[in-house]
């Protein structure tokens, strides 16, 4: 079995040569037969000429006044005989060759001593007269005038050849380029692939390689992005977990040991807690840019599943914590589990900053635009520091001095507000008085194709 080769050159090569040699060979066998079934009607239409022209010119003559000919006529290809209506032979430019009166008149094939004859035959009131040509001859002339017919097209197919190499070559010559630019290019060079010049059917081809790189890029930032963090922010968790331990061991009594556990046991919670999150972030960060799969997810579902895990936490401090009750069904392309990190750290952060008795409320908000709010009753965020509060690291009292936190709450969420096109508003809640979160999502019918937005 023939297998075409691997190469997309070599293959294009091979099926265009082979297709250009297989129509030069067929083109070049219809010349060759037309040209000798054109040669032949030419020699025919010449004997019926001849004929024709000797009805009335040759002159009567006895058999003993024929006139003397060279039997070797020099280049004289035709036979000519003449018979009188009595049957008396009064021309024959052979005399060598003595061709049967026919009675059938027109053409037909002769057999003779000598060859094999392409005789035509006309009657005329006085006379017969006979042309021939040897079949022999005619096929050699007939046959190079079909060769000097098929030679143009011997000629060219070379030519042909030659230029589909190039073709081939120069077509292809952008994919070559392209090769040898991610062939040499350093194992950390994630910069888009240079697409100037491809062909329609290759630049898909490096587009999508281009937003592969640039996932890779986003993916390996946010991977360093969280080793510096994680190495920033573990440091003084860390430190001050070993200092408590030396204090828990220079304990002198019961009651020294006891706070100084508690004081390492809240250290070790802060510390679990900063893992917790700095993980958290970084799978949200590594899943925007893998471009995960968008599904359709109510946020209804979302709010309320999200409030049931944080009841017990809100019983707990003494905190109202519930979802208004006119919330409509409301759908958005997205992620439900970004979506539900995205609420649980919004309710954690207004139940940390929320004094014992207080209220956090969730709300859905259908109108223009789908909003997501979460409102407390806490002392909120004064406008100049809204902005900062978005920062990943920086831990604001809000007025609640002694607040744990590792500063990345807020930060979650906008990294995953982000990876959904919605806007995040921070301002003071006018009915409760404390902070108001909102989430607003693009226009709900618009369902995105990827789900690798562009994180900050």
């Amino acid at each position: 079995m023939f297998l075409l080769p691997r190469s997309l050159r070599a293959r294009m090569l091979w099926s265009l040569l082979a297709v250009i040699l297989f129509g030069a060979v067929i083109q070049g066998a219809i010349a060759y037969r037309t040209a000798l079934q054109e040669a032949n009607q030419l020699f025919d239409y010449n004997m019926q000429q001849m004929a024709l022209s000797m009805r009335s010119g040759i002159p009567l003559v006895s058999p003993a006044g024929l006139p003397e000919l060279d039997d070797n006529l020099n280049g004289f290809d035709f036979v000519v005989q003449v018979w009188t209506s009595e049957g008396i032979r009064i021309f024959e430019s052979s005399p060598s060759l003595i061709l049967p009166q026919r009675a059938v008149l027109g053409f037909s094939d002769v057999d003779t001593s000598r060859a094999r004859y392409r005789v035509y035959s006309i009657q005329t009131p006085t006379r017969a007269i006979q042309v021939a040509q040897d079949l022999a001859v005619r096929k050699r002339l007939a046959g190079g005038l079909a060769l000097r017919t098929v030679a143009p097209i011997a000629m060219i197919v070379p030519l042909l050849m030659l230029v589909t190499w190039w073709v081939v070559t120069q077509s292809l010559a952008p994919v070559a380029r392209v090769r040898g630019q991610v062939a040499s290019r350093a194992a950390d060079d994630l910069s888009p692939v240079n697409e100037e010049g491809l062909p329609d059917e290759v630049r898909p081809l490096v587009q999508e390689l281009n937003l592969l790189l640039d996932r890779l890029r986003t993916a390996f930032e946010a991977q360093r992005n969280f080793v510096a963090d994680a190495a920033h922010e573990l440091r003084s968790p860390l430190a001050a977990l070993s200092l408590q331990v030396q204090t828990l061991r220079r304990a002198g009594d019961d009651e020294g040991r006891e706070v100084a556990a508690a004081r390492l046991a809240a250290g070790i919670d802060r510390a679990s807690r900063l893992i917790e999150q700095l993980l958290m972030l970084a799978r949200q960060e590594a899943s925007a840019a893998a471009g995960a799969k968008v599904e359709e997810v109510d946020l209804r579902d979302v709010a309320r599943e999200g409030i049931g895990e944080m009841t017990g936490l809100a019983h707990e401090r003494g905190i109202d914590l519930g979802l208004a009750p006119d919330a409509p069904p409301a759908r958005v392309a997205g992620h439900s589990e970004a979506l539900l990190i995205l609420l649980r750290n919004l309710i954690d952060n207004a139940l940390k900053y929320t004094p014992a008795g207080g209220t956090v409320d969730v709300a859905i908000q259908l109108g223009r635009r789908l909003s997501l709010v979460v409102e407390d009753s806490g002392p909120g965020i004064g406008p100049p520091a809204r902005e900062r509060a978005l920062a990943r690291f920086d831990r604001l009292g809000g007025g609640s001095p002694g607040v744990p936190g590792s500063g990345l709450g807020l930060a979650i969420v906008k990294t995953i507000a982000d990876r959904h096109r919605a806007e995040l508003k921070l301002d003071r809640s006018e009915r409760l008085g404390g902070l108001k979160v909102e989430v607003v999502f693009p226009d709900a019918g618009r369902r995105p194709q990827r789900a690798a937005l562009p994180t900050p």
